[in-house]
C-alpha cells in the first residue's frame, strides 16, 4: 500500500468468499458488537477498502451500538469525500491475532467527541477467520462442557465414557483421560463416536483425531493423560457453535472482572 491510498489491482478479501469461509461468519448482533467493541477498546487500526478494492484509508472504531458504528475518518480529505459516495466499504483488522472483516453498505459524515467521523449501520455479518490458529480457552469449572466417547470394553462391547475437558477451541479440544483409558488415545487414533455437550448450545456429535497425548502428574501424585484432539470432518455449524460458546464465556468472564473493580 502507498501514501496515495489507491491500488492498481483490487484488494481481495476473504469476506467476499462466502462459500469458502461460511463457517467463520457471525450473524448475531450481540456477537458482532462484542468483537467490534474489543477492537475499539484496544484502539486497533483497520484498513477500509472501497471502489471495489481499488481505494482505501486507515481508520479505527470509535463507537459501537446496536443502532450502528462510528469510525474515524481517513487522513486525506479527497479520499474521505470519495468514501462517502461509496455504496460498500470493506473493513479488515486483526483482533487478538484473529483476522476480522466486515462490510458497511454506506457511510455518512458525523461528529464524534468534537471531531469529524463516519457513521454507518451495524454490519449484518462479521468474519472471524482463525483457521488453525484457533483461540483456545480453558474449560470452566462451573457448567463445564462435557465430551462422551464410545469406547470398546474388554468383551468388545461399546461403552460410553465421559471425559472432562481441559480446554476448547473451534478446531479441537483437550481431554483429561484417566490412565485406565490411556490405550485408546494413541497419536493419530480416530475416535468417530464422540458427543460434545456445550451448555446452552446442546450436544453435537463429532469425530476426533488424537494429535498428542502427554502424561501429567499433579503435586498430589495423581496422574492422568492430557489428550489433544482435532475435529475431523466437522459439520459446518460446529466452528460457529463453539465460537458462540467461547464468546459467551469471555463475556461472562469480563463481566465478573468488571464487578470486582
Amino acid at each position: 500500500m502507498s501514501g496515495t491510498e489507491t491500488l492498481a489491482a483490487p484488494y481481495r478479501l476473504e469476506l467476499d468468499d462466502v462459500g469458502t469461509y461460511e463457517q467463520y461468519f457471525l450473524h448475531s448482533p450481540t456477537e458482532i458488537i462484542f468483537v467490534l467493541r474489543a477492537a475499539m477498546q484496544k484502539g486497533i487500526m483497520m484498513t477500509v477498502f472501497f471502489d471495489a478494492g481499488h481505494s482505501f484509508f486507515l481508520s479505527s472504531i470509535l463507537a459501537v451500538e446496536r443502532e450502528g458504528i462510528v469510525i474515524d475518518c481517513g487522513s486525506h480529505a479527497q479520499t474521505n469525500q470519495r468514501a462517502l459516495k461509496a455504496t460498500r466499504l470493506a473493513c479488515t483488522l486483526n483482533v487478538d491475532q484473529v483476522k476480522v472483516q466486515f462490510a458497511l453498505n454506506s457511510i455518512s459524515a458525523c461528529t464524534f467527541d468534537g471531531r469529524s467521523a463516519f457513521a454507518s449501520a451495524l454490519p449484518e455479518r462479521l468474519l472471524r477467520l482463525q483457521r488453525r490458529e484457533y483461540f483456545r480457552i480453558p474449560a470452566p469449572l462451573l457448567h463445564a462442557p462435557r465430551c462422551e466417547i464410545d469406547l470398546p470394553g474388554s468383551a468388545g462391547e461399546m461403552t460410553r465414557v465421559e471425559f472432562p475437558l481441559v480446554d476448547l477451541s473451534a478446531g479441537g479440544l483437550s481431554l483429561r483421560v484417566p490412565p485406565a483409558y490411556g490405550a485408546h488415545f494413541g497419536r493419530d487414533t480416530l475416535l468417530d463416536s464422540c458427543f460434545l455437550s456445550l451448555p446452552e448450545n446442546g450436544t453435537l456429535r463429532v469425530c476426533l483425531s488424537v494429535c498428542m497425548a502427554q502424561e501429567i502428574t499433579l503435586t498430589s501424585g495423581q496422574c492422568f493423560l492430557r489428550a489433544g484432539c482435532e475435529f475431523i470432518n466437522a459439520p459446518r455449524s460446529l466452528p460457529t457453535t463453539v465460537q458462540r460458546y467461547i464468546i459467551a464465556l469471555e463475556r461472562e468472564r469480563k463481566a465478573r472482572l468488571s464487578g470486582l473493580e
